[in-house]
């Protein structure tokens, strides 16, 4: 029986990336960008820890290996212990702040504004002038 090995790395969805397709492992044995080790053959791929647990073993997963390209290959029960983000903080988009001077800027000023009223960007005191003032400063003359 011939067995490919080859390291790769953990995903933050405890995924990992093999020959176009993706492989699932234990979140509570490893962590984002661990280093593992796949060993396939033709009909299956099992992935090992590059070091031994407590217990001195590496395995983590076996997995019928996948046929074709961009199979998801997913044991449920590897994915207990990953947060759910039940508790994450989220926007709504309701309610945007409003900068620290005057009224923000309706849809008629486009995106950026928007997007301006809803960041910190938004609270920085800006120097407003003519572009007149520019063109005195440069000794240019405004094009007309």
């Amino acid at each position: 029986m011939v067995t490919q090995r080859h390291l790769r790395h953990v995903g933050k969805d405890c995924l990992v990336a093999f020959d176009t397709n993706l492989y699932s492992v234990p979140a509570r044995k490893v962590r984002p960008r661990q280093l593992v080790e796949i060993r396939a053959t033709k009909s299956q791929v099992s992935l090992h820890a590059t070091v031994p647990d407590a217990g001195g073993q590496t395995l983590l997963a076996v997995h019928p290996r996948a046929v074709g390209r961009g199979a998801r290959v997913v044991d449920e029960t590897h994915w207990d212990g990953l947060p759910t983000g039940a508790g994450r903080r989220v926007t709504t988009g309701d309610a945007l702040p409003s900068p620290r001077r005057g009224q923000p800027l309706g849809s008629e000023a486009g995106p950026l504004q928007t997007l301006l009223n809803r960041t910190a960007a938004a609270s920085v005191e800006v120097g407003r002038r003519p572009l007149s003032v520019y063109d005195e400063l440069t000794g240019t003359r405004p094009f007309t």
